[in-house]
């Protein structure tokens, strides 16, 4: 088969090196990739949210599937398009793409359907949301309800903190039309896990969790990210068989089915950010895709061909689909450049890739090639991932080989997967 791959960060790099292993592969595209990508792929020069280039590329070049990355695209209908077009794609369309693409949707469809959730107050104006918040308890989650590269979601410890976010999102507009819409959501205490499915319609697969730290700074601290680093599975407390089997009877199921009903049966895979609660796991949100750096730790154990995976769910087939899932631990550091999620620089040379252990992969986000060396070109940079049979060697298989990549003003976190006895991890993982 031939097979475009739809994106250029570390998620795209872990999707397509899992479908590299596929022996109904015959040719792999990525669009438009990174200099990870390039070394067992051809990269295309199409940007990841040019439907209409990649609708051409596609059929130009004879693709039997493509396989979509990011949200950006699903956002703009790329899966129509392309089904439009006769043309096999993986990923749900524009209106199934709205359980991640508008959390007022979600939250509308998971309250009709009795999915456990927080309570949530929708807002479209300003001076409704800001007599909300002064008037109810604190802390409180305040969301953007479109999308917001994963920054979106504030939660507020005090009154005046909850009306500084409302402001920033509704008339600062620092997410633009994003903001238009506004949720004010119940503050839930628990842990957060990631749980995962491929869905096509009312049917789901077997399921996959991870854990993810969103934080910048170690101990949870500083900005949100795009992510630094993920572990799977997750910790007896947070998943297990009974979690698992509450977490597919009482919510992945029912919002499958849900979406079905809404005359928008969903393909694709099905992301649900939980929060697991004295009360049992509750939704924060949907995600119409894989995450990142989830899917980084997560296809690290798929056993599957993903290949075959992708196929089965976007035909329609998934009742012909076992996912199995291997027992052994995988982690996830993610290396960024100094200063991110704020202004950072780029173009600094990479030195290391070339001397990792056996079972670790480095995956490429913000990386390019310039004069025949590797280059940093953003805020992310690599996901260093691990596996082994447990999370304790898994983690410290990572570390090893985070301590051996280097580029001027490198930064990570030193707790990714960090004994929970200890809260943060030990200070000589950074090689010190």
């Amino acid at each position: 088969m031939r097979v475009l791959v739809v994106g250029n960060g570390a998620r795209e790099h872990a999707i397509a090196w899992k479908i590299g292993q596929s022996p109904r592969l015959e040719k792999l595209f990525v669009a438009p990739g990174n200099s990870g990508t390039s070394d067992f792929a051809e990269n295309v020069t199409v940007k990841s949210d040019d439907v209409e280039g990649l609708l051409d590329f596609a059929i130009q070049e004879g693709i039997d599937l493509t396989v979509v990355g990011p949200e950006i695209p699903l956002e703009a209908g790329i899966t129509d398009q392309f089904e439009a077009s006769g043309l096999l794609i993986f990923g749900p369309t524009k209106r199934g793409a709205r359980i991640e693409t508008s959390k007022s949707f979600a939250k509308a469809l998971i309250q009709r359907h009795g999915v456990p959730t927080a309570t949530a107050s929708i807002f479209d104006d300003y001076g409704e949301a800001v007599r909300h918040v002064k008037g109810g308890s604190v802390p409180v989650v305040i969301k953007a309800d479109g999308l917001a590269a994963g920054k979106g979601v504030i939660v507020a410890e005090s009154h005046k903190d909850a009306v500084t976010a409302l402001e920033a999102l509704m008339v600062d507009r620092v997410f633009g039309n994003s903001g238009d819409r506004v949720l004010v959501e119940e503050y839930l205490d628990g842990r957060e896990i990631s749980v995962f499915a491929f869905v096509d319609g009312p049917r789901v697969s077997s399921l996959v969790a991870a854990c993810d730290y969103k934080r910048i700074g170690d101990g949870d601290t500083g900005s949100n990210t795009g992510g630094m680093g993920a572990y799977s599975p997750p910790i007896p407390e947070l998943w297990n068989p009974d979690l698992e089997r509450l977490v597919m009877e009482d919510i992945m199921i029912p919002v499958a089915q849900a979406l079905a009903e809404d005359s928008s049966p969903y393909r694709g895979v099905l992301f649900a950010g939980l929060m697991v609660t004295d009360d049992g796991p509750k939704v924060i949100e949907f995600n119409c895709r894989f995450g990142d750096p989830e899917a980084q730790v997560v296809l690290r154990r798929l056993e599957n061909d993903l290949l075959e995976a992708m196929i089965a769910t976007a035909e329609g087939r998934l009742e012909d689909l076992c996912l199995e899932w291997d027992n052994r631990s995988a982690v996830a550091v993610v290396i960024a450049s100094g200063g991110y999620p704020e202004s950072y620089e780029t173009g600094q040379p990479i030195t290391g890739l070339n001397n990792l252990d056996d079972g670790v992969v480095a995956f490429h986000a913000g990386t390019s090639n310039s004069s025949g060396q590797r280059v940093t070109d953003g805020g992310r940079v690599l996901t260093v991932t691990s596996l082994a049979n447990s999370v304790e060697d898994a983690r410290y298989l990572a570390y090893a080989n985070v301590n051996r990549i280097k580029f001027e003003g490198s930064y990570y976190r030193t707790d990714i997967a960090a004994p929970e006895q200890y809260g943060i991890a030990e200070k000589n993982l950074r090689g010190k």
